[in-house]
């Protein structure tokens, strides 16, 4: 599941309603309402993130996290305003010591929905916490360590 927590403070009131769902579907959110989303999703296939929970994106191979993305991406720019912006924050990753350019593939799919790419940020990675096992596999099957991430900004023109 691609979870979401959004924040709605009640016209005339001080309270805030929490609500937690699935990006894919944000029926509960008018469109045109919003004015940021950030987001930074499970990466296809990596690490899973539940065991039982239907529809996790951590659990999708490449091919259908795509097509999972091309549904968060459709729900964000409904419920963005025009001129906002839509941060996402996704790496690669690698099939058979080969790199898989997840991060532009996504990109691409936000891209299609109808969002301007207004920035690429390339976020360095540092002592994650598996990297030590990643390191000593690199050095056993020869690929090079992804040690970056990328940090899109969209905007809903």
């Amino acid at each position: 599941m691609a979870r979401i927590n959004t924040n709605f403070q009640r016209e005339g009131s001080t309270g805030v309603i929490i609500r937690q769902g699935d990006a894919r579907n944000l029926n509960f959110i008018k469109s045109e309402s919003i004015d940021l989303i950030c987001t930074h999703p499970p990466y296809s296939n990596i690490i899973k993130y539940s065991k039982n929970i239907e529809g996790d994106l951590s659990h999708y191979d490449i091919d259908d996290f795509i097509i999972e993305m091309q549904k968060v991406a459709s729900e964000s720019i409904r419920v963005l305003k025009k001129n906002k912006f839509c941060a996402i924050l996704i790496g690669d990753t690698r099939r058979k010591k080969n790199i898989i350019p997840l991060g532009f593939n996504v990109m691409q799919v936000f891209v299609d929905a109808g969002f301007t790419l207004k920035e690429i940020i390339i976020k360095e990675q540092h002592n994650c916490k598996a990297t030590g096992f990643w390191y000593n596999r690199s050095i056993e099957y020869n690929f090079l360590l992804i040690a970056h991430e990328y940090l899109f900004v969209f905007v809903k023109p």
